[in-house]
């Protein structure tokens, strides 16, 4: 399974990044062969659609899944169109949230935002 992940650095011992859109970077990890690969999320300096486009970017890559904190709508409606599933995981360490997908202890996103771009404006 591909998997990709919103991540602080460019390392297996970096953070998870709590912003998917503004993410610096999204790990694209591959669970069957331990694969890792770190793409630079463009998107992050984007005045505003951050998220979506960062969306676009998980779509291109042909993952399985995303994992992360949290997404917004227009995010989410991309990604899950791609019949991509989005996994919640918390703000800590890239290797504990990569245990808990492989022991099978994450649960679908269930809480999605309006966007941060949104909030802002009402």
């Amino acid at each position: 399974m591909k998997l990709a992940i919103p991540v602080s650095d460019c390392n297996m011992n970096t953070n998870i990044c709590i912003l998917f859109g503004r993410t610096p970077y999204f790990l694209i990890y591959d669970t069957k062969t331990k694969e890792s690969r770190f793409l630079d999320n463009s998107s992050a300096a984007v005045q505003e659609g951050a998220g979506k486009k960062a969306a676009q970017l998980v779509v291109d890559e042909k993952v399985d899944a995303l994992l992360t904190p949290r997404c917004g709508k227009n995010a989410a409606e991309l990604i899950q169109s791609a019949k991509i599933k989005i996994y919640e995981i918390d703000g800590t360490s890239l290797q504990d949230n990569l245990s808990a997908f492989a022991e099978g202890k994450l649960t679908l996103l269930a809480d999605i935002h309006d966007g941060l771009y949104q909030q802002r404006m009402q």
